[in-house]
């Protein structure tokens, strides 16, 4: 049966999360509670399991007043947050189903036989759902919005672990990604265009207490077809 205790405690993290502007600067998550934060983002799933992500934690403060200059939804939590993290998203030239990242990801990581990369990449498989069904190499940036939507599902899972064991987070889109892109690209983070900003994520303990979330009756928000 359903532990009915494991239930609430989740949606007791749910009630508890909101997305914290600023932080209590003089409050640090422990290393041991963020490596376990950052833990459910690398076992996060993705679309064909080809993980296309990378975490930058930036606890550099010069730059972090950088990026600060380039995104408005982060002036807050940029200067206060115990730890910054900005998840990239792998661009197309590794995306693409005939790339040699998307061949070492599966044989080296997900291990699969030839026999099955050879159907997969060579016989179409992976070039048919790119092509004909997500219409992903129409452009780059079709390619990379995929990417940005595997990007996302770690980013939630982050931030609910983070929320189980009390700790605060905030999401951000708030950012100039012209700019954000030219700053990372001259840090050499993104490694020679391999890499891309897809979305900001703060973490710490919230300086003060939120106002009652508020959200859409159920009925509001989901339909049954049966």
């Amino acid at each position: 049966m359903p532990d009915q205790f494991k239930k609430q405690d989740i949606l007791n993290a749910f009630e508890f999360r909101h997305a914290t502007k600023e932080f209590d600067p003089k409050k640090k998550v422990s290393k041991e509670d963020f490596q376990f934060i950052l833990e459910t983002g690398r076992l996060s799933p993705s679309s064909i399991g080809l993980e296309p992500w990378k975490f930058l934690v930036i606890q550099n403060q010069d730059l972090r007043e950088k990026l600060r200059k380039v995104s408005w939804g982060a002036q807050g939590q940029l200067p206060t947050a115990s730890h910054f993290v900005l998840l990239l998203g792998r661009t197309a030239q590794d995306m693409r189903y005939d790339s040699d990242y998307v061949t070492h990801q599966l044989r080296d990581v997900k291990k699969w036989p030839e026999d099955m990369i050879e159907s997969g990449v060579k016989g179409g498989i992976i070039k048919s759902f790119q092509d004909d069904d997500f219409h992903l190499l129409e452009s780059d940036r079709a390619m990379f919005d995929w990417v940005s939507k595997q990007t996302y599902i770690a980013l939630a899972n982050m931030m609910t672990a983070a929320a189980m064991i009390g700790i605060d987070s905030c999401p951000i889109e708030g950012f100039n990604y012209d700019a954000v892109h030219k700053l990372l690209e001259n840090e050499g983070l993104l490694e020679n265009g391999q890499f891309d900003i897809s979305v900001m994520v703060a973490f710490g303990y919230r300086m003060k207490e939120p106002r009652p979330k508020t959200r859409k009756p159920m009925e509001h928000v989901v339909d049954w077809v049966e």
